[in-house]
């Protein structure tokens, strides 16, 4: 007599060893799954999407130039530290509690530390000045990463052009090219050679061509000559001041359509399209205009200079606050669309119109 497919279903005796493995399995649920033991048998691990927390412990902090030290950071325990590659930074919470980010300008393939160069600032917001004088050899600080924003992607061929301190990210990524033998060439721009950190480094990585370009013996750069010198296809990586890097958008589609432009700025992005509008701290019970050239985070600072911000570009998530009411223009690069239904970042995104409420 044939047999429905149902039939064997319900006449199917399962091996000794399956029985004995789904005992198992129901007596593992019974006893730990559904204990109070178990978060502590088996712990979760978060996705990390920004990168890992630490406490780094400084081992040096050395002058590299006029108003420039560096500062290497390697873990108090002296394990490895985690992998990173040429254009990552570091978040870094200063003893104050001021968050900046600070470009990787040591050996990606050196886990054994962190290096990262700072400028002073004389007339910025405190954080180079605190690290400048108050970071010193033996003290722990707390860093988030490394995170890349500026990441170096494959091309037949680089031209790198950096101005001042925006050498940071750049130094690696030469490294990374002339450990593989990848064409490429460095046009390194400042004020005076005596204001422009790791010459005597640079010098040492001969495969490529360099130029040094200090404004005192060169004059005011010309951007666009450098960028023509570009061959086709290459990736041209700039860092530094606003203008260097609009001078170079302008004519990098005519000069090099084959090629691609990445930037990484030091300064807050302008605002562009911007309407005014109002924004009404709920906590603090004031509201404040919003400028059509201002950002959200420049108008909440007239009223509560003590709120935190960092990269002022979108980025790195520290001016992340709620939306209690309003319509939000997102402008950020961080913010995944569930978060954007309830939360902003004050230095990019604004208000489409009429006013929002955040919970500061």
């Amino acid at each position: 007599m044939n047999k429905t497919k149902a039939d064997h279903a319900t006449s199917f005796d399962p091996p000794r060893s399956f029985r004995l493995a789904a005992q198992a399995t129901d007596a593992y649920r019974r006893i730990f799954a559904a204990s109070a033991a178990a978060p502590l048998l088996s712990r979760p691990k978060p996705v990390r999407y920004s990168g890992f927390d630490m406490i780094l412990e400084v081992s040096s902090v050395q002058s590299e130039c006029e108003d420039v030290v560096s500062i290497t950071l390697t873990a108090p325990d002296g394990e490895a530290l985690p992998a990173w590659i040429p254009g990552a930074h570091l978040d870094v919470y200063l003893p104050s509690g001021k968050q900046r980010q600070y470009s990787l300008c040591g050996d990606p393939g050196d886990l054994s530390c962190y290096r990262i160069a700072v400028r002073r600032i004389a007339d910025g917001n405190g954080g180079s000045r605190e690290i400048h004088h108050d970071v010193v050899p033996g003290m722990q600080l707390n860093v988030r990463g490394p995170r890349n924003a500026f990441p170096l992607v494959e091309a037949p061929s680089y031209l790198f052009i950096a101005g001042g301190i925006g050498i940071t990210p750049i130094l690696p990524m030469i490294r990374r090219c002339h450990e593989r033998g990848i064409p490429w060439s460095l046009d390194y721009l400042g004020r005076t050679r005596a204001t422009m950190p790791f010459l005597a480094e640079i010098a040492g990585f001969t495969s490529g061509q360099v130029t040094i370009r200090p404004d005192d013996e060169f004059g005011i750069p010309d951007i666009a000559s450098m960028v023509s010198a570009s061959t086709p296809g290459a990736a041209v990586y700039i860092c530094g001041p606003t203008p260097l890097m609009s001078s170079a958008r302008e004519v990098m589609v005519a000069v090099n359509p084959t090629g691609s432009l990445h930037s990484e700025r030091f300064s807050p992005l302008p605002v562009v399209d911007g309407n005014e509008f109002t924004v009404h701290l709920a906590k603090t019970g004031v509201t404040v205009d919003v400028g059509t050239k201002e950002s959200t985070l420049a108008a909440v600072r007239r009223v509560l200079p003590g709120v935190a911000y960092s990269c002022q570009q979108g980025f790195c998530g520290t001016c992340k606050v709620h939306v209690l009411s309003g319509n939000v223009d997102h402008r950020d690069t961080l913010l995944t669309d569930t978060e954007r239904s309830d939360f902003m970042l004050t230095c990019r995104s604004r208000a489409t119109g009429g006013s929002l409420v955040l919970d500061l």
